[in-house]
């Protein structure tokens, strides 16, 4: 059995930017607007001479109430994701109750992918993709600085081209 060195939880972790809660909150608040047009529209042209059925208030109470917890906990939720570089895998940590960290050794990498949609390109972010051998380890690494995701994706396919022995 090999001994695991795992980070400093405060020092060694590389945190993804604080402007990525901003992307979650209105992500979530489209969300909110979508059910709410859907909820309109179910109550005041489909039902327009009758009262919605009960189930649809309690549909769309839930649905609110969710977002509205996700909402609070989405800068928590941003502070807890983070990378580390180590010698021979990165390291990706995200989750708050149930955290999940995750090796993907640079010699299973197989391809790493910047991606920029529209409201993270407008905050200057980016979304750092890795797919391994494994269909199960595929990382998405969200948040990133677009200058820093696209020196981190460099970084890994000259660390994945010196490590692959064997494939």
């Amino acid at each position: 059995m090999t001994n695991i060195e795992w980070p400093n939880r405060d020092q060694a972790w590389q945190r993804v930017s604080p402007k990525y809660a901003y992307a979650d909150l209105i992500m979530n608040l489209l969300f909110v607007v979508i059910v709410g047009a859907a909820y309109s529209f179910i109550a005041f042209v489909v039902n327009a001479s009758r009262q919605p059925p009960w189930f649809v208030h309690l549909i769309v109470g839930a649905v609110v109430l969710v977002m509205l917890v996700n909402a609070v906990l989405a800068f928590r939720r941003v502070r807890a994701i983070g990378y580390v570089l180590r010698e021979d895998d990165l390291l990706f940590r995200r989750g708050i109750m149930f955290e999940r960290i995750i090796a993907v050794p640079y010699g299973r990498l197989q391809l790493v992918d910047v991606t920029r949609g529209p409201l993270l390109r407008s905050l200057g972010l980016a979304t750092l993709k890795f797919v391994t051998a494994s269909a199960a380890t595929g990382v998405n690494l969200p948040g990133l600085p677009e200058a820093e995701a696209e020196a981190l994706r460099d970084r890994l396919v000259e660390l994945a081209e010196t490590r692959r022995s064997g494939l």
